[in-house]
């Protein structure tokens, strides 16, 4: 479709259930161990309905504060949902835990190519543009095996079973369908506004975005990779929009199918408890939005 004429819904998976987000609430559905799904609503911070959503290029930043936010604290009310009381996750370890996962992760996959790159430049005497096109190979390949290898750890199966719920739930609803686990399930587990489809169009821009910057030593060359990242995440998030909104283009649907083909990596078939779990995120976030809006 074109253009949708409806609210725009997203989320993601979390450890076993779904975190679904509108534009003024957000709700996380859970299976407990109980087997009961727990529902836990939110209504979202000004900063989803302020100035910056609506600004062109600078709205991808609410996406990468939505990612770190609002994600992480979705992952950590699930966890604490399966593990109890007594070892909940929660204070100064919480934030231990957060600050260690993204500095491993901005320098695994952008430190590290680009110490790489720079090495390919030096020894290889390659110009900047073939040196940056490496790094690029290097942080792609780094991306799809690191999804590759923690996809196939059964508990990560399980949350990317999720993921494949949460994206059936939303094109059964952009398509009109009745909502019932039945229904949902004959739907793709493709969705083009997919965060995986994010990361990788984020990948392939800090090429181009990267070799502009021409030669840099190899101090600047670092901070560049982690200065720039606001800037990527609106570029991507830009992208990602408009082949979101013009899927039905020949074109358009030529563009996103490398996107498209690396969200089978993150996502798995779920099954009809599954996408009950889904279903009942989706189904409170309108309620949710629907009683703000009275």
């Amino acid at each position: 479709m074109s253009d949708l004429k409806f609210p725009t819904y997203g989320g993601q998976a979390v450890i076993e259930g779904v975190l679904m987000r509108g534009s003024q609430a957000a709700a996380i559905a859970m299976r407990a161990p109980s087997q009961e799904i727990v529902i836990h609503t939110e209504p979202l911070g000004k900063i989803y309905r302020g100035a910056v959503s609506k600004i062109p290029f600078l709205r991808g930043l609410v996406i990468l504060w939505d990612a770190l936010s609002l994600g992480m604290r979705a992952l950590t009310i699930s966890a604490n949902t399966q593990t109890g009381e007594d070892e909940k996750l929660e204070g100064p370890t919480l934030y231990l835990t957060i600050g260690i996962s993204l500095t491993i992760g901005i320098g695994l996959f952008f430190l590290a190519p680009a110490l790489a790159g720079q090495a390919f430049e030096k020894y290889l005497s390659l110009n900047v543009w073939w040196g940056n096109i490496i790094e690029g190979i290097i942080r792609l390949l780094l991306l799809v095996g690191y999804i590759w290898a923690v996809g196939r750890i059964p508990d990560i199966e399980r949350v990317f079973a999720y993921h494949g719920a949460e994206h059936k739930t939303i094109n059964a609803f952009e398509d009109g369908a009745e909502l019932t686990p039945e229904n949902v399930s004959r739907y793709s587990v493709e969705h083009p506004r997919c965060g995986t489809s994010f990361l990788l169009t984020l990948v392939i821009l800090s090429v181009l975005l990267f070799s502009l910057l021409g030669p840099l030593p190899l101090f600047w060359r670092l901070a560049s990779r982690i200065l720039f990242l606001p800037v990527l995440a609106g570029l991507a998030y830009e992208y990602i929009r408009f082949t979101a909104r013009n899927i039905t283009s020949p074109l358009v649907c030529m563009l996103v199918k490398p996107n498209l083909a690396l969200q089978h990596l993150t996502t798995r078939e779920p099954s009809l408890d599954m996408l009950e779990v889904s279903i009942a995120a989706f189904n409170h976030v309108r309620e949710q939005e629907r009683q703000l809006t009275l």
